[in-house]
């Protein structure tokens, strides 16, 4: 039995709300590995949030290639990990990109606790809005051995 996945389902679990596992490329050292939340709608582009003078920041640039992964930490196991380029760096908004994720994450009420106790003058200045677009997929579900 095989425990591959159909790109359709790749793409609905990682529109699911994991935690995300991002690695950049950087010269001299291993790649900066790190968990990142993110967000994701089949067929588009994978957003996340960084600050600027983070390492993160400091290593992404438009075509930088990173490998994005995200797992079910429960069994039966699952994952997916995505190859692709940053499409694009803008600055970041808090209610355009910032609440939306930590909604996500948190819920509707603990995502307005978040903002207000990490963006409570209502700027992200110094925030980047990174969009990688998906090229390579690698999948396995292991509840179908």
């Amino acid at each position: 039995m095989s425990i591959a996945m159909t790109q359709s389902e790749k793409e609905h679990f990682l529109a699911g709300p994991h935690v995300g596992i991002i690695s950049i490329a950087q010269a001299g050292r291993a790649p900066l590995t790190v968990p990142i939340w993110y967000a994701y709608e089949p067929s588009q582009e994978i957003c996340f949030v960084t600050g600027s003078a983070s390492r993160k920041g400091k290593l992404l640039a438009l075509g930088t290639q990173v490998s994005l992964c995200v797992q079910a930490e429960q069994m039966p196991y699952k994952y997916v990990s995505v190859e692709g380029a940053v499409s694009a760096i803008v600055p970041a908004e808090v209610e355009r990109d910032i609440r939306p994720l930590a909604r996500r994450y948190y819920g509707p009420e603990g995502g307005d606790q978040y903002i207000a106790r990490v963006y409570g003058n209502g700027s992200a200045e110094g925030d980047l809005l990174i969009r990688i677009r998906p090229q390579r997929w690698l999948a396995a579900d292991y509840s179908r051995l």
